[in-house]
């Protein structure tokens, strides 16, 4: 019999795998010796401290914090972890601004330089939906080609192998299958719940959103994209939380995109990859589950 239905998350970090289970967070990593180091952590949601943040849209929005919160806190653990043995490990300061100047970077790459591009777009094009379209579409494509570039890099690629094991260890677990290596093997690395699926979606919903505010001048244009990015990121949650609960037509359609883009940000992980999700998951699951499940390679 399937497991009882439960809302497993997950990130790859540095040589690791973070899982989600309600309040419950694990993180484990390999170290640079072969062995796994397994972080486990209590998490009050913002939905559990603020009532409020349980409506539609403003549960997206707290979503959103809370995985950048826990995505950080996951990185910094990982990197310390994988590290160890490095000659040069990171100082303090130095992963909280390198978050900082990323996030600054992809604002500039994908809000206000697709924007900006369209200006020169302005003599030959008047109406200010086909100029949103336009700038979405350009939107779209600078994301796309940023994925596919940093997908070739060797560093990268074994986060995506990471990012693979994560999606095959909760696939094997939601099938209702004992949680080992060799039963997590065979299962895709494609997942409807995965983050790749909600940027994809946060990309077409802005494309909507912004079109209704017509095509006012730069500074305005740049200030209204930023202000409305909570409303993008409320309703790309909601669109994901619904592909997520129903199985039809609509749903399948609305996640197949997100499906194609996931065979660039993950790739096919080796065993000793699995064998790290795999403590992850088993690590988040709750007591009554965690007695049903093993973890091991045979």
């Amino acid at each position: 019999m399937p497991q009882e239905k439960l809302h497993i998350g997950g990130q790859a970090v540095i040589e690791g795998v973070m899982m989600r289970h309600r309040s419950q967070v694990a993180i484990a990593v390999r170290h640079p010796e072969g062995s796994i180091a397994v972080h486990e952590q209590s998490f009050r949601s913002f939905a559990e401290r603020f009532p409020l943040f349980k409506l539609p849209l403003l549960r997206g929005l707290a979503a959103f914090v809370e995985a950048l919160v826990l995505g950080f806190n996951a990185i910094s653990f990982s990197a310390s972890e994988a590290l160890a043995e490095e000659e040069e490990e990171l100082k303090g300061w130095e992963l909280p601004l390198t978050m900082i100047v990323s996030l600054a970077a992809g604002i500039a790459l994908f809000i206000l330089l697709p924007t900006y591009l369209m200006k020169f777009m302005r003599q030959s094009v008047e109406l200010p939906i086909l100029l949103n379209l336009g700038e979405g579409l350009l939107r779209l494509f600078i994301f796309l080609s940023y994925v596919f570039l940093i997908s070739r890099w060797k560093e990268v690629g074994r986060i995506f192998q990471y990012h693979g094991a994560e999606h095959k260890a909760i696939a094997c677990f939601e099938a209702g299958k004992p949680l080992s290596v060799d039963n997590a093997r065979p299962f895709s690395t494609l997942h409807r719940r995965c983050g790749t699926n909600f940027l994809l979606i946060v990309m077409l919903t802005s494309i909507i959103l912004f079109s209704f505010f017509g095509w006012p001048v730069l500074w305005q244009r740049i200030l209204l994209r930023l202000l409305l990015l909570p409303l993008v990121a409320g309703l790309s949650y909601e669109v994901i939380r619904l592909a997520a609960a129903r199985d039809n037509w609509l749903t399948a359609l609305i996640s197949r995109p997100g499906l194609w883009l996931q065979f660039l940000t993950t790739q096919r992980p080796a065993d000793d990859q699995l064998e790290v999700a795999v403590a992850a998951l088993k690590a988040v699951l709750p007591a009554e589950t965690e007695a049903k499940v093993t973890c091991g390679t045979n």
